[in-house]
């Protein structure tokens, strides 16, 4: 039976998650230095698997849900693909009824563990080269304490089909916290400089994703028709705010319940969409139809329609521990030190103790810098019926997501009800 704990501090780029692995009796651990990078190719890394996207697309409504139980009075910003990414990097090392578990909450039904990895190597080559006037950035690294021993292979697929960096540390060091934060300053262009502020005797590794984004809109706002108007909050008050305008022909749809817009980034393979309740409606009425089918059913109704849009300006960061989260997704097994299983990680008895996420993003006139995760394949109607111009301004909580029409993935999701600067 296992008898230690884990703990860590992690964050993402615009938004990067980490998973801290802990040991028990690390003392009688052989000492083993991870390989050097894998050179093996990877082939057809244009093709991405839509199980992965789809995969991707129900795990992260479904943790975004989770989210929102605990955090319903602020606002909440994450990273669905920095997550699974993380988190499949350590599926890698799971065995037994944790890999299984893993599976379920990963949503990873029909997939196999060859396929993930492959379709998680496609995806980050397509993510990061689809559009070249914006900037996609994932990486990823694993840090290992010195002296532990960990399997050759899980450290071989995670390089080969991840990149992950391979660092091992004296974990003793006070140098140690500083190096891998240097590592996640860089990654995220010093977005978030800070993701472990101490490692305790019983931590032996850090898996840890970093997602940079960067996109200047497709058409910019002008600066000049920036004006502050009133935001209503959720509790009824009013603030003055500044809301960006522009008027054009853009990617729309509406029902009973809400106003969209999908707003492009570059060359329109990216972008960022709003959701807007109604008047009548709220966000958290809303937040009981996000899911996967929902999004799905939306994503295929949104037409060419000339209007107004006029949207806040803003700019917030959010972290969260994700262990309550995941747990009530299905994977509590993981983080159980006298029932997880990660054999295939090491020949010493391993559990999750943490799994946090960090994100950042701004929104403005030229574009957004941020983290995230994004999904789901966009559909255009052939025929198409003239309608008048819609006016869409958003001076109350609303929903967003920043998403890549190509593949489908969604790169971030959040649920804005008091936007700052």
């Amino acid at each position: 039976m296992k008898t230690s704990r884990m703990g860590s501090r992690v964050g993402v780029i615009l938004i990067a998650a980490i998973v801290a692995l802990s040991a028990l009796g690390c003392s009688g651990a052989a000492t083993s230095t991870p390989s050097p990078k894998s050179t093996v190719k990877q082939e057809n890394v244009e093709m991405v698997n839509p199980k992965l996207v789809a995969a991707n697309t129900r795990f992260g409504f479904k943790l975004f849900s989770e989210i929102l139980k605990k955090d319903t009075q602020k606002n909440v910003f994450v990273s669905p693909s920095s997550v699974a990414i993380a988190l499949s990097m350590t599926y890698n090392g799971a065995s037994g009824e944790t890999q299984q578990a893993m599976a379920n909450a990963l949503q990873l039904q029909g997939l196999s563990l060859s396929e993930l990895n492959q379709a998680n190597a496609n995806l980050k080559t397509n993510l990061e080269k689809g559009d070249p006037s914006v900037t996609v950035a994932i990486a990823n690294s694993l840090w290992a304490r010195n002296g532990v021993s960990f399997n050759s292979e899980f450290i071989k697929r995670n390089q080969t089909f991840y990149d992950a960096e391979i660092k091992t540390l004296d974990f003793n060091s006070a140098a140690a916290p500083r190096e891998i934060n240097g590592w996640v300053n860089e990654k995220t262009n010093g977005k978030i400089s800070e993701i472990i502020d101490q490692i305790r005797p019983d931590q032996v590794m850090f898996l840890i994703n970093a997602i940079y984004f960067n996109g200047k809109w497709t058409n910019e706002f002008d600066k000049n028709q920036t004006e502050a108007r009133s935001f209503y909050l959720a509790n009824g008050k009013e603030k003055q705010h500044p809301l960006m305008q522009q008027k054009g022909k853009y990617r729309y749809y509406e029902n009973d319940q809400f106003q969209a817009v999908s707003l492009p980034y570059g060359n329109e393979q990216m972008s960022l969409y709003l959701f807007l309740p109604s008047q009548k409606s709220s966000l958290s009425d809303f937040h009981k139809t996000l899911n996967s089918e929902n999004w799905q059913t939306w994503m295929g109704q949104f037409s060419q329609r000339q209007g107004s849009v006029q949207i806040p300006r803003f700019k917030l960061s959010y972290d969260i521990e994700l262990k309550e989260a995941l747990s009530a997704l299905g994977m509590a097994v993981a983080f159980d030190k006298s029932k997880a299983d990660f054999s295939r990680l090491s020949d010493v008895e391993t559990n999750i103790n943490q799994v946090k996420h960090k994100t950042f993003v701004e929104v403005n006139e030229e574009g957004t810098e941020a983290a995230a995760v994004t999904s789901v394949g966009i559909t255009v109607t052939s025929v198409q019926i003239e309608e008048p111009p819609f006016d869409m301004v958003v001076n109350r909580p609303f929903f967003c997501a920043i998403r890549d029409n190509k593949t489908g993935e969604i790169l971030f999701m959040g649920s804005i009800i008091n936007p700052n600067l």
